[in-house]
């Protein structure tokens, strides 16, 4: 396993500066936005040809750094033409990024589209019944989000990336274990999970249990972990649209790992990882409201750094 960090919190260093900052820390791998929600601070010069990409792998040499990841979280699948053109274009944009840089893994949602032809905003449906709520998912699964990927799918393949790593996340379509698997049998091996606990835990969701369910189909892994406030839960569940400044009344929010469970939780969650042969980079996503992008990624590297599990098992002498 390797300790890795998404740099998009520290969008205000330069790339060198980052890399030479989160390198004196001891990490090992990078996760770079290239576009869609994340943005493209870091590789926004690569990406134009303004600078050559021969230089970014230079400069990752240069502090001993791998890339893990190439993030273009969007919705090519929202109903609006323009916003999808546009998420579509940072995501075939990052497949060719990630081709030049030898990259097979590529981040990102399953998309949502709208409830029906013609909408023009996302609908995100989240029970079953009235009955409409059934025809929309029939929609938008088979007529929209299965045609879409396979296609996208064999676009990617054809550039070398043979691993889209879907974040599973409420008000998209993939948004738990049971979705992104069964898009995956619909599809094919080239979808798999970018594995983040925070938005799983405040669905009721065990990371162990899912982490077992998922297996080899987890391609990446975010370290991002979310407190549950027992309290506001207790008094208005676990559906909030509330800003996530709002961290006093939400039910639930993103902090530094450690911060939401605890380091043992963490344990459980590296150990089931190795159970399933997953040998990866843990990539440490900083989204704490309570705290700085630096002091909150300073204390998850401290933590990851005594968790993870960094050699193979080697021979059991014992056995």
């Amino acid at each position: 396993m390797k300790l890795g960090v998404l740099t998009v919190p520290l969008y205000s260093m330069s790339l060198e500066d980052t890399l030479e900052y989160l390198s004196g820390l001891g990490v090992q791998t990078v996760e770079l936005g290239a576009g869609g929600y994340p943005g493209n601070t870091h590789t926004l010069p690569y990406l134009t040809g303004e600078k050559p990409v021969e230089e970014l792998k230079a400069l990752l040499k240069k502090y001993d750094m791998e890339i893990s990841a190439i993030s273009v979280h969007g919705n090519a699948i929202h109903p609006n033409k323009e916003i999808a053109a546009k998420f579509q274009s940072d995501f075939e944009t990052a497949v060719l990024f990630a081709e030049k840089l030898g990259v097979d893994t590529v981040i990102t949602f399953s998309g949502c589209p709208g409830g029906a032809p013609g909408d023009t905003t996302p609908n995100w449906v989240a029970c079953p019944w009235p009955e409409d709520f059934l025809k929309i998912l029939d929609y938008q699964w088979n007529e929209v989000l299965i045609p879409y990927w396979k296609k996208t799918v064999e676009f990617a393949r054809s550039h070398g990336v043979t691993k889209i790593a879907f974040e599973m996340h409420p008000g998209f379509c993939v948004y738990n274990t049971e979705t992104l698997l069964k898009l995956r049998a619909a599809v094919g091996p080239e979808i798999g999970a970018n594995y983040d606990p925070s938005h799983l835990i405040w669905q009721g969701m065990d990371p162990v249990a899912s982490i077992r369910m998922l297996g080899d189909a987890i391609f990446h892994f975010h370290a991002k972990d979310t407190r549950v406030d027992k309290y506001n839960i207790a008094r208005i569940g676990v559906l909030d649209n509330k800003h996530y400044s709002d961290v006093a009344g939400r039910a639930w929010s993103f902090r530094t790992i450690g911060y939401g469970t605890s380091e043992q939780q963490w344990k459980e969650i590296v150990t089931a990882l190795r159970t399933i042969g997953y040998d990866g980079a843990l990539s440490i996503e900083h989204e704490d409201s309570m705290m700085s992008p630096k002091e909150g990624l300073e204390k998850a590297i401290a933590l990851l750094k005594n968790v993870l599990v960094y050699e193979q098992p080697g021979e059991m002498w014992w056995a």
